[in-house]
């Protein structure tokens, strides 16, 4: 278990963010969200010359200066994300940019501003250094249960510890490093209870909502999610392509859809580095 000095290098921005009892870790406190998204309107009716896949569905394709990306949007599975995606490549919604509000094709002309080789590649900033966002939130559509988050521990998910310690320290309403001190050793054994508990449970600790009726897909190789400021509903136009598999976000980011050809042209934009790859236009394309 790690020290608890590391506890609260991450938790008081996320004091209050949920209401679970002082050492009940062994009691759960999940209740589900269950709500049935709208259906998808893709308003415009748009033509690429770049070849997509035959069968039905909605696909985007993100044209850059090194060459074609052809994505498939679950449009069931992450309705809301998906026509939000839509909306902003047409033009669809207006977006405040630089304390204007205007509708434009939000994503053409923007740079993929964050490659992490062997992780992901994120783009849909207009600033172009991962500050900049429509001027709005959307919030998060994920069905853990559907992820097998309800059956996988804690203790077998390390990689979820800085959220483990944030739901003991904030479950136990401690506030300052002080009162963990003070505390350290019944802080220890409710660490260590909680490494019992669901990783479903330990983010519904952290805020985290998760909807029932969605199918969700996992984060894996190839994945289209939605990415935010690292706490639940603070999606806006920022999003990321998988180089790899990415369990450790599992539960935390949206998936919207999957990369169905062009993983080449993803390589590219990965040696390339940051702020070399631009995309020159985001296309629909409606095969329902």
């Amino acid at each position: 278990m790690k020290k608890i000095s590391i506890v609260l290098f991450f938790i008081f921005i996320f004091l209050g963010i949920t209401s679970c009892e002082p050492n009940e870790f062994d009691k759960k406190a999940y209740k589900p969200v269950s709500y049935k998204p709208k259906a998808v309107v893709v308003k415009v009716k748009e033509e690429t010359d770049v070849s997509v896949p035959d069968e039905k569905g909605i696909y985007a394709v993100i044209e850059t200066n090194v060459g074609d990306l052809v994505l498939q949007l679950f449009y069931e599975e992450a309705p809301n994300t998906v026509q939000n995606f839509i909306d902003l490549a047409q033009g669809q919604k207006e977006v405040e940019i630089e304390g204007k509000k205007v509708k434009k094709r939000f994503y053409d002309g923007l740079t993929f501003h964050r490659v992490v080789p062997n992780f992901m590649v994120q783009t849909g900033c207009p600033k172009g250094d991962g500050t900049g966002g429509p001027g709005y939130n959307i919030e998060d559509e994920i069905n853990a249960i559907a992820l097998g988050l309800d059956k996988i521990k804690m203790k077998d998910a390390p990689y979820y510890n800085r959220y483990l310690q944030q739901a003991v320290v904030i479950g136990m309403g401690l506030k300052t490093q002080a009162e963990v001190n003070e505390r350290k050793e019944e802080v220890e054994n409710n660490l260590k209870a909680a490494t019992e508990l669901s990783v479903l449970e330990i983010l519904y600790r952290n805020g985290y909502r998760y909807n029932e009726v969605l199918n969700s897909k996992k984060a894996v190789k190839g994945s289209l999610a939605m990415a935010n400021k690292g706490i639940p509903n603070t999606n806006g136009s920022q999003f990321f392509i998988n180089q790899v598999d990415t369990p450790h976000l599992n539960g935390l980011h949206t998936v919207f859809g999957h990369l169905v050809s062009k993983f080449s042209v993803l390589e590219q934009i990965v040696l390339a580095g940051n702020f070399k790859t631009k995309i020159d236009k985001v296309t629909i394309i409606d095969k329902r």
